[in-house]
């Protein structure tokens, strides 16, 4: 955007007008009823408030609706003890005329390791059955190969997909990558748009100068969606930037459940666009209702309000989403260790780099935090190695951008669990075993025990039909790690919160996990 610009937005804005001339439609994508909580409620939305302003949403004018992708599944069935299948047909019957999308990570789901195939192919079926008419798909990695068997069969039961290009910085992550990986994300499954993912608020002006028009050039005429961050403050001007360059829709949150860890302000972002001359068709009125349920929701719950942060350079070198920040944060302080918090971010970005770059997104974020968390506690980095990196070393998630350092890949190896085989296998069918195991349980059910150890589904059908709700609280993060670490006797222990799983194997060597 150029200075121009810019200052055609203050003077607009100043006499509460309009340029005379209009140009294109920007569509506008809203993210409120699913990233927006997940990034400042830590996911804590719970289905009557989604059907509180269904009418709202109904009549608000957006392009499609973001409702549910994997966490949204999590946090349903483990801490606020709802169905997430009753959310989604009960969203679709409130909200008859807006079309809501799915998103679908890779193949873990909601998981932390990858599913089977089957498991993968009824989920997608189960979206669709469910009655979301949009399904996209993201893979940390980038691996297409990941994603296009979901997003294949999305599109064959008529549902219009969208491939996600997962987007950080790092030394691979060129622009040469990305237009790579858009032609292949079209040649494999032939999506109908392109969503650039910024989970990390990452894209600045600069780089999005190039980006925007070299993907451009590649996808056509197909949609090309833009979804940020505002975690360095820049995410709106981002925004702006992209409609400049031929961006088609922006994802957007209603204040206050947006900036911060959240999505640009559908508010601020509509005002500046109709300023520029663009033209956004959402209801301002619906819009304005909207946030005013949402303050009441944020009043009535002690519920944070989104508001703007300080740029924080730092956070291009470790990259870790607002919702991990956070909690690191009051794990560090509840262990007595909050003094060392920069300590812990120089270690992730270590970390990180030193396993050739992966996008700081769910499970990947995770993973790096953790082993950043055990290099930091034990003073013996890698020296306590979780299964999940010892995978991913091994390609199990998919092919990794560039190569780990051989000396630290043997490493992982060496410390990493001895019953992980060398080589990835193909996952057997997971449904008939799970069927036969539960034969009362629906299809729906059945795919959420495929994801979720022990009796937490059982936990969320009793408060189902006892029309109970519980939200747990989670427990401090490194109290538990430290516990792991200095746990000397044999046997697998796995940990699972809200954001992090971590299987430890341990043996006779405490440097054998």
């Amino acid at each position: 955007m150029t200075i121009e610009d810019k200052q055609t937005i203050a003077s607009i804005m100043s006499m509460g007008g309009r340029p005379p001339n209009s140009r294109r439609e920007i569509k506008i994508i809203d993210t409120t009823l699913r990233d927006a909580h997940q990034s400042l409620w830590a996911t804590r939305m719970r289905t009557e408030h989604i059907l509180s302003m269904a009418d709202e949403f109904d009549h608000g004018g957006f392009e499609q609706v973001d409702l549910m992708a994997p966490i949204q599944f999590d946090v349903a069935v483990r801490y606020l003890k709802e169905d997430p299948w009753e959310r989604v047909r009960l969203a679709h019957k409130a909200a008859p005329n807006t079309l809501f999308r799915a998103l679908v990570r890779s193949k873990n789901i909601a998981s932390f390791d990858f599913l089977a195939d089957d498991v993968i192919k009824a989920w997608v079926e189960r979206l669709y059955a469910n009655g979301f008419r949009v399904i996209g798909s993201f893979d940390g990695l980038n691996d297409i190969d990941n994603i296009a068997p979901g997003l294949v069969r999305a599109k064959e039961l008529g549902a219009s997909t969208f491939g996600a290009l997962s987007f950080c910085e790092s030394p691979v992550h060129t622009d040469e990558l990305y237009i790579s990986k858009a032609r292949e994300l079209i040649d494999k499954t032939d999506v109908d748009a392109i969503m650039l993912k910024d989970a990390g608020g990452l894209l600045t002006p600069e780089r999005i100068r190039t980006l925007v028009p070299a993907i451009k050039n590649v996808i056509g005429d197909r949609p090309l969606e833009l979804h940020s961050h505002c975690l360095t403050a820049l995410a709106p001007l981002v925004y702006l930037e992209a409609v400049e360059l031929g961006c088609d829709a922006l994802h957007t949150s209603i204040a206050p459940l947006a900036n911060g860890a959240g999505q640009p302000s559908t508010q601020r972002i509509v005002r500046d666009l109709r300023a520029l001359g663009y033209t956004v068709n959402v209801n301002d009125d619906a819009i304005d209702a909207i946030s005013q349920k949402l303050k009441k929701i944020a009043e009535d719950e002690g519920k944070p309000l989104g508001i703007p942060v300080e740029y924080d350079g730092l956070h291009y070198m470790h990259q870790l989403p607002g919702g991990m920040l956070s909690n690191f944060r009051s794990q560090l302080e509840t262990a007595g260790l909050s003094h060392r918090f920069d300590e812990l971010l120089y270690e992730v970005a270590r970390v990180r780099a030193e396993l050739a770059f992966p996008i700081m997104i769910t499970p990947f974020a995770q993973f790096v935090g953790t082993q950043a968390v055990m290099n930091m506690i034990s003073g013996d980095r890698y020296g306590v190695v979780p299964n999940e990196i010892k995978k991913y070393a091994l390609g199990y998630y998919g092919k990794l951008l560039a190569p780990i350092a051989p000396e630290l890949h043997d490493r992982i190896i060496a410390n990493g669990a001895s019953n992980i085989a060398l080589e990835p296998t193909t996952i057997a069918p997971m449904l008939p075993d799970i069927h036969a195991r539960h034969p009362d349980d629906s299809i729906d059910h059945v795919l959420l025990r495929a994801m979720f150890a022990g009796t937490q589904v059982d936990e969320m059908q009793k408060a189902v039909a006892s029309g109970g709700r519980a939200d747990d609280a989670p427990s401090s993060l490194l109290d538990v790690i430290k516990g792991l670490h200095q746990k000397k006797s044999r046997g697998t222990i796995v940990l699972k919160t809200a954001d992090v799983r971590i299987s430890l194997e341990k043996g006779e060597s405490e440097n054998v996990a």
